[in-house]
């Protein structure tokens, strides 16, 4: 009986000892660079773009305005339309509304825009933040409806 008992334990470990994973060699050489793996390079940062259309100008739009912001630059139209002059934008292209209602309250939002022919880039700064976008321009030639101001300064 002892030689049965023996002869089971022996069979068992037997067949344990061929379910472990046999050793793997170790690596040899120094590991290649895969060659897919390419050097990410930044986008170059927007332009303006003299002779472009207001799709080609907004990305320089939208970055002049966020770095004014960033800046801690003011949210008055004024503000905007210098830092979009200073930024290489036609001044003569462009429309704001007012800062202050008729009896002298803050307004809720400023509108500024720039004309491109027939289409305009349009930026509003108000308490949603800032948000912009291209439309055709109205059958005025003018980008913004009701009363503006005179960029005069």
């Amino acid at each position: 009986m002892r030689f049965v008992a023996t002869a089971a334990v022996l069979l068992c470990a037997g067949l344990l000892a061929g379910c472990t994973p046999a050793a793997e060699p170790a690596p040899t050489g120094t590991p290649k660079p895969s060659a897919s793996i390419e050097a990410s390079v930044a986008p170059p940062p927007p332009e303006l773009v003299v002779d472009g259309t207001a799709s080609d100008n907004l990305p320089f739009f939208v970055a002049t305005v966020d770095e004014h912001l960033d800046a801690g630059g003011s949210g008055d139209g004024r503000s905007f339309i210098d830092a979009l002059v200073a930024a290489g934008f036609d001044k003569s292209a462009m429309q704001v509304t007012p800062d202050a209602t008729p009896t002298g309250g803050a307004v809720d939002s400023v509108l500024f825009s720039v004309s491109f022919g027939a289409d305009c880039i349009i930026g509003q700064w108000g308490p949603g933040g800032f948000s912009h976008s291209v439309a055709p321009a109205l059958g005025t030639g003018a980008c913004l409806v009701g009363t503006t101001r005179a960029i005069d300064w």
